[in-house]
């Protein structure tokens, strides 16, 4: 499912101003049997840390949701926070009114008036009496409840199959809730729950939407970005903090790694092999990366790459790629039309980022004609008689810079030059 921009909140009209409380269902794990308890508690921390800012607002959480109380708290921010919480599936914004029939009258009519919906707009109650003690059930209400709206706005038209709008009313002992939104979160798993992988995260559109999409299916990621200096500029190294940023707000907090590339990329160039260039290239990064994960505790790497895209991402080069690290190699997008991805890196807001004209490693270099169709034997030849090949890999991990990443905050990468001679120094 995928994410809701704040456009799209024009849909639920007013409801969202009036509410009294945010109704959050749980997603697709909520049919994982034994683990259903842990995933709950970790969406609920994570929701925990979205509402530090709103220090008003009161959490209670049942079987299969979370509520919360608003107090005052502007609804439809909370609303636009929370339902990129991974494990929220649905959003609801609730009335409240005591467990007495006329209040409960009462505020049904004045949230159809907050609502006003249009004349001709097909309608239906569905109340549900969890407190058996009320002394009217279910289908009582639903008369109870719709015939006084009906009244009041003659326009409705009764439909009990398929209505435009369906006012929910459920009747607890506490108190009864009263809403009619569903609007769509993120849902899948919660943040953390499968485990940890390391994203290599380039300036392009693919590997964000990578990310988003394994954070979505219960992955932390820690990024891994590969930067030339002097080749390439700090703007574009900027470019990817931003762009993790992005993330962030799915996540809290992201680790970002940054990895001087500039030496491993070189050495590859002066060797006769050009068109071997991208997939030797490639090759090192995941070399590099696996030495991050296994310092980082993860046990995968993610990629953005889609079947056939281009040269490096066909088949045959994805297959000798893919053969330099022992990790799973994880490619959310292999499958996905190029147009899916980029309006996916739309909703998730990493689009206007991904297509700022910064360049990256990637593309520097690039040979006229790179192979399609690698030999995994020479390639294998290459590497092992490559001078001072694997002190070029150690001293890129050894001088990779981490930072963390929040959504809110202001970090800027440092002046890389004293880096790069720490590096010469180094190797040579």
């Amino acid at each position: 499912m995928k994410p809701m921009e704040p456009a799209a909140f024009a849909a639920a009209g007013n409801s969202i101003n009036y509410a009294d409380m945010l109704l959050l269902r749980f997603g697709e794990f909520t049919l994982k049997g034994k683990n259903r308890t842990r995933f709950e508690k970790t969406v609920l921390r994570h929701v925990k840390e979205i509402l530090v800012p709103y220090p008003k607002v009161q959490l209670t959480k049942e079987f299969g949701r979370i509520y919360v109380k608003l107090n005052d708290e502007p609804a439809q921010e909370l609303l636009y926070a929370l339902k990129n919480v991974f494990g929220i599936a649905s959003i609801s914004p609730v009335k409240v009114s005591r467990s007495e029939l006329e209040d409960i009258l009462d505020v049904s009519a004045r949230f159809l008036n907050i609502i006003a919906p249009a004349p001709g707009t097909t309608f239906k109650v569905n109340a549900r009496r969890v407190w058996k003690e009320f002394p009217y059930g279910s289908i009582e209400m639903n008369k109870l409840v719709s015939t006084p709206l009906l009244k009041g706005y003659p326009g409705l038209i009764v439909d009990v199959n398929s209505p435009q709008l369906e006012l929910r009313v459920e009747i607890r002992q506490e108190q009864t809730y009263i809403f009619c939104e569903n609007i769509a979160a993120v849902g899948g798993f919660p943040l953390g729950t499968n485990g940890k992988a390391m994203l290599l995260l380039s300036g392009g559109i693919d590997s964000p939407v990578a990310g988003w999409s394994s954070m979505r299916r219960g992955l932390a990621v820690e990024c891994v970005h590969f930067y030339s200096y002097p080749y390439t500029s700090e703007l574009a190294r900027q470019k990817v903090i931003d762009l993790t940023r992005v993330l962030s707000r799915y996540a809290g907090v992201i680790k970002l790694h940054l990895v001087p590339f500039t030496e491993v990329q070189t050495a590859f160039t002066g060797i006769g092999q050009d068109n071997l260039i991208i997939t030797l290239m490639r090759r090192a990064m995941l070399k590099i990366a696996t030495s991050l994960a296994e310092r980082e505790g993860a046990l995968a790497l993610v990629t953005g790459e889609s079947l056939g895209q281009v040269a490096s991402q066909t088949l045959p080069s994805m297959n000798v790629i893919g053969r330099a690290t022992p990790l799973p190699l994880l490619r959310p997008l292999v499958m996905m039309d190029k147009s899916d991805i980029v309006e996916l890196s739309k909703d998730i807001g990493t689009y206007d980022l991904s297509i700022l004209p910064y360049e990256d490693c990637c593309t520097l270099f690039v040979p006229k004609s790179p192979t399609t169709n690698p030999n995994l034997r020479i390639v294998d030849k290459i590497e092992a008689t490559l001078p001072n090949y694997s002190a070029l890999l150690d001293a890129a991990v050894a001088l990779t810079e981490t930072m963390e990443i929040t959504p809110y905050g202001n970090e800027r990468p440092e002046s890389k030059a004293g880096t790069d001679e720490r590096m010469k120094e180094e190797w040579f």
